[in-house]
Formats: structure tokens, sequence, C-alpha cells
């Protein structure tokens, strides 16, 4: 079984994966998605990182935003606001028909991995997503507001609040998804992809077990870093490194992974941090890892792969 695995989160990780599936078979992609993430408004199961994945690699997400679709209309959430408290999560009318079909599913007893792939065969997609796992994990940020779900720290208060620590529900009766032990064993390579490394990898991460799979695997895994310079292209990694006492630097992604990676790529701006981190024991790269046109992220893909 020849595959590539994939370790994402949302957006930096959808990046990658468009340009990396325009250079090799997408029939050969194995991407094992954070659902830390997940949440339920309206009485609908929602997966934003999953969505996002899905909705990219069907080219039919809003790739100025880098989620929900394109040309999208909100005009059932502008009803929705009037009979519920709160309208910060802008789900769309397509997407919201997403969230509609995924809670009927899951109503119906499909797991969570069913489900994504019934949703990802709808939209004719080739590469295999697979959630971390089927059970309910949620990622909850205390801050100096109280304690809140992390996507309502994103996005109603868009990373304003300090964060004191970060916690994540379900997490110790969350099994690995059934097949990923295998497709991690066989894979010609593993991916981290340049998302959130502490709360879109790392959910992935703290699942029983996954951290020892990984370690076995050390020198087929690679790693792009998400913080240039100190910080990042987009989204809280930098302030919720530093919550945890992290060094912001690519240096502080790699002592993070350091455990189980092998291999990092980190941008061209941080190449004079190459040194410190390959005293991790971890081989580094120097790339342009800035995804700003489809030729970059075909780019950085097809670098990685030629390693």
């Amino acid at each position: 079984m020849k595959c590539i695995v994939l370790l994402a989160g949302g957006v930096g990780a959808a990046k990658f994966i468009e340009g990396l599936v325009n250079i090799v078979d997408p029939t050969q992609l194995k991407i094992i998605i954070n659902t830390g993430d997940d949440l339920e408004l309206f009485g609908l199961k929602i997966c934003p990182d999953i969505d996002i994945i899905t909705y990219t690699l069907a080219e039919l997400v809003d790739k100025n935003k880098g989620w929900g679709y394109q040309e999208e209309t909100f005009n059932c959430l502008e009803i929705l606001k009037q009979y519920y408290d709160q309208g910060w999560f802008n789900a769309g009318d397509k997407d919201l028909a997403t969230h509609i079909y995924r809670t009927d599913l899951f109503r119906q007893g499909y797991n969570k991995t069913e489900i994504t792939s019934k949703i990802a065969e709808k939209l004719k997609l080739k590469a295999h997503l697979i959630p971390m796992c089927n059970e309910e994990v949620q990622t909850f940020i205390e801050t100096e507001m109280g304690v809140m779900h992390f996507e309502e720290y994103y996005i109603k208060y868009q990373c304003k609040p300090k964060v004191k620590s970060i916690e994540y529900r379900g997490i110790k009766n969350a099994t690995i998804s059934e097949k990923i032990p295998l497709y991690l064993e066989k894979a010609e390579k593993i991916i981290i992809c340049p998302s959130n490394p502490i709360v879109s990898i790392g959910t992935i991460l703290h699942i029983p077990g996954m951290k020892n799979i990984l370690k076995s695997a050390k020198k087929k895994i690679f790693a792009i870093s998400p913080i240039i310079q100190g910080a990042t292209i987009k989204g809280p990694a930098d302030k919720l490194m530093a919550s945890l006492d992290l060094e912001v630097s690519c240096v502080g992604v790699a002592k993070y992974y350091q455990e189980f990676l092998g291999n990092f790529i980190i941008d061209l701006k941080d190449c004079e941090q190459k040194e410190q981190i390959e005293e991790l024991g971890i081989k580094a790269y120097c790339f342009d890892t800035i995804m700003d046109s489809l030729a970059k992220k075909k780019k950085l893909a097809q670098f990685l792969i030629d390693l």
C-alpha cells in the first residue's frame, strides 16, 4: 500500500494539500484531520477543519477567506440570528447544507469517519480524508474573560483575550481512527502540515497512543513550520505557544515536535536558526514556505516530496 499520510488542521494545511494534489496522485493521500475544533450550533454538527480541507479539494472553497463556499449567501443565518442569541459563526447557506447532511447522518447512526467519507464521495474527492477520532473532542481556551470554545475565541473574540490554559475535552476517551496506525506504518512519508501546532496538530498528538506510533516512524516524518520570524501568517499559533511558555519561533515548534520529528522545513527568512534545530537531532531544510499562489504551493510540495 503506497501512501503519504498527512496530519492536518485548517487553512494552512489546506493550502499545502492544494499544492500536493497537483504533483502526486491524490488517491495516495491519507489526510488525518483535527476534529478538536468541532462544535454544535443551531442543533447542527459542524466540523470546521474537515470542511475547509473538503471544500478546498473539491475546488469549492472561498479562496479569499480560505474557508466556506465561494459565492456564498447568508440568508439562513440572518433568520437564525433572530431565533438564537448568537450569530458569530459565519455559516453560509451552502455550508449549512453540509452541516444538515452531516447531522442527519449522525442521527442515522453513522460515525464521523463514515460521514466524512460519504461527503467526500458526494463531492468526488480522490484523497482519503480521515477524522483523527470518532469520539467527541473539543478544544476549550481558558482566558481572562472565562472559558470558551476555541472557535468562539478565534471567531467571536478574534483571538484578543489573553490565554491562560488550553484543554482538549474528551481526549482521554478518544481512540485513534481504526486504519490510521496501519497507514502510518506503511506510509512512504508522514507530513505534518503547517497548521497550528497547539490546537490543530497538538490535538491529534494528544490522542492516546498517537505519539508512540509517530516515535517509531521518526525518520520519515517531515513537518513544515507555521511560524516565520516569530509570527504566524494566519491564526493564533503564536499566542497559544506563548501561553504554554514555548518559544515563538520555528525552533519552538521544532522543540514541541522534537520527540518524533525527523525532518523540518523552515522558511528562508529563518535559515539562521537551522543549526539550532539540527542540534535537537532534527534535519532542517530552508525553503520559501509562504504559499500565496498555486505555483508556490506546488513548489513547496515538490520540494518536500523530493527530499
